[in-house]
């Protein structure tokens, strides 16, 4: 999770093996409440977050049968706005080529070194 305002990562969270973003949210919630106040923003994988989480925006997906109006792109488009400082740190911590490609270490070590990494970032982010 990463702080809007600061560009902070504010936590982490792991799995073992791969797993689904949404599906290790869920699990994450079980371990510790998410405060209701906290507004969430999220991608489209994230769909039926509603359910766990009521302060969520995730954005509309078209179907095949029901295209999207120009209000829901345009609602699309303001999300898209403010998620990309989300993106952006993604690409900061993909500098460190540890997390641009497939972790070949220790599982057992990958949480720790993450975990660094994200203080280092952190840090650097003052």
């Amino acid at each position: 999770m990463v702080d809007f305002n600061t560009k902070k990562i504010v936590s982490t969270y792991f799995a073992k093996g791969s797993v689904h973003d949404f599906t290790l949210f869920k699990q994450s919630l079980k371990k510790a409440q998410l405060d209701v106040s906290i507004r969430v923003l999220a991608d489209s994988g994230y769909q039926g977050m509603g359910k766990y989480h009521t302060c969520c925006q995730i954005p509309f997906k078209k179907t095949k049968l029901c295209p999207l109006t120009e209000e829901q792109k345009q609602a699309n488009r303001q999300l898209d706005k403010i998620r990309i400082t989300v993106e952006h740190v993604i690409r900061a911590l993909k500098i460190f080529k540890m997390l641009a490609f497939r972790y070949r270490n220790r599982r057992k070590h990958f949480a720790l070194r993450f975990n660094l990494i994200a203080a280092i970032y952190n840090k650097l982010i003052i």
